[in-house]
């Protein structure tokens, strides 16, 4: 049995714990208490350790699925959850007033990941009105700028295809690790 552990990773209310729930077959496990910070004003509940599902993609292959809080303070989850995993989902909301900021913190944050493992980008909520005029090319090259070679793609992460399409553009990625022989 070939395991794959997946973490997913961006700010508060981006959409990490739907994206588990959308993917997952087995029911989700979740570590939501009510918000009672300022994360109250973007939704009731908040992830404060992680969220974990599954999926079994054939009889070889399993998926492990870990969604981090994403409020700085429980950023000690961030280094837990990273030992072992084998790709990143980096999600964003692209209704937040500066998702390529809250993009530049996290591939930061998540440096010594991002430079050895794959990692993928789903900007989500893009099809709303937006309070800038940023489109997924704005998101590329500042990505780009960063000096990264990371795939952006536009999701909607209550969509299992959505989700599976970030999953499989993750295990079909070369580590970064590998580099070519020597002469």
């Amino acid at each position: 049995m070939f395991d794959h552990k997946i973490i997913f990773t961006g700010p508060t209310g981006c959409g990490k714990t739907t994206a588990i729930h959308a993917y997952s077959e087995i029911e989700p496990v979740m570590t939501e208490v009510k918000a009672t910070d300022e994360t109250k004003d973007l939704k009731e509940n908040t992830t404060v350790a992680l969220d974990y599902g599954s999926v079994t993609l054939d009889e070889e292959t399993k998926v492990h699925l870990y969604g981090t809080p994403g409020q700085a303070r429980f950023d000690f989850m961030w280094e837990i959850l990273g030992k072992g995993s084998h790709g990143v989902v980096l999600l964003l909301d692209h209704l937040d007033p500066d998702p390529l900021e809250r993009m530049r913190f996290y591939l930061d944050r998540f440096a010594a990941l991002v430079n050895t493992i794959p990692v993928v980008i789903g900007v989500n909520k893009y099809d709303s009105p937006a309070p800038h005029t940023l489109q997924l090319e704005d998101y590329q090259a500042a990505v780009r700028e960063l000096g990264h070679d990371i795939e952006v793609f536009q999701v909607d992460i209550r969509k299992e295809e959505d989700v599976r399409l970030l999953i499989m553009t993750l295990l079909f990625s070369a580590p970064k690790h590998i580099s070519s022989p020597a002469t």
